[in-house]
């Protein structure tokens, strides 16, 4: 069963995950090779700095930063980033697909147990048993026939991440999340499946939108099912997403520059 422990800002190694990942046996982030185009000294001044925009957002609304987990958005970025980033303190870290979470943290997992991993991007029922094997959080819960992969998965993996359930708060058709209007039945159905593994929500509000009140449904709708966690807002509007209770927030090119592509 997993216990819910939020990371805050300051020391960002804290699990939710009841256990962790499987650590693999692939090389350690020391024979991770150099690659020249990866500026450290930038993405550890950036990282100082979104921590800072985290801390003055939080004392805004009167919230302790310590609460926020920073989940550092490393998709398209190589091994090499994430190395720069931990040497800055950070050890969360998001991924959006499965098989490339897989190539990079297993190796990087080996010297730096605290390492956490949450998979932030749409899942494939087939890669399911993949995400429970390797992930310490999965927030992209959104449908039944996942919920059953899963299930499943942790039950051969003998570990269950913590899951956050997704929702397509805009209902836009090209997004993952489940729809508004079914969101209360799927996460009550979660919570029967999954009980206290099931620990909050996530959302990724329409891009040409006002995201804030996305972000103010998403959290009353966590209030409703009494779900602890709220994973919202990116580099654009993680200030406001902490205005609206967010307790993770990923952010990618605040950090480590312009998405590679990928």
């Amino acid at each position: 069963m997993a216990t819910p422990v939020s990371s805050p800002v300051s020391t960002p190694a804290s699990p939710l995950a009841s256990a962790p990942a499987s650590s693999g046996t692939e090389a350690a982030p020391s024979a991770v090779a150099a690659d020249p185009s990866i500026d450290q000294a930038r993405i550890a001044a950036n990282l100082a700095d979104v921590r800072q925009r985290i801390a003055t957002a939080a004392a805004r609304t009167g919230r302790d930063a310590g609460s926020i987990t920073l989940v550092a958005a490393s998709k398209t970025y190589p091994a090499e980033a994430i190395v720069a980033a931990m040497r800055g303190g950070q050890m969360v870290f998001g991924e959006n697909r499965v098989q490339e979470a897989a190539a990079k943290f297993p190796a990087l997992r080996a010297s730096h147990p605290g390492l956490r991993l949450h998979l932030i991007g749409g899942l494939q029922t087939n890669k399911a048993r993949d995400a429970v094997r390797i992930a310490d959080v999965i927030e992209s819960l959104d449908r039944p026939r996942l919920a059953e992969a899963i299930a499943g998965a942790a039950a051969r993996e003998g570990r269950t991440p913590d899951l956050f359930v997704q929702v397509n708060v805009g209902d836009e058709p090209q997004k993952s999340g489940v729809g508004r209007a079914e969101a209360d039945a799927f996460i009550d159905a979660c919570r029967q499946r999954f009980g206290a593994a099931l620990v909050g929500l996530m959302c990724v509000p329409p891009l040409d939108a006002d995201p804030e009140p996305h972000f103010a449904w998403l959290a009353t709708c966590a209030a409703r099912h009494g779900l602890t966690y709220l994973s919202m807002g990116m580099s654009a509007d993680f200030e406001r997403a902490i205005a609206h209770g967010a307790t993770h927030v990923r952010v990618g090119t605040a950090i480590f520059g312009a998405r590679r592509p990928g």
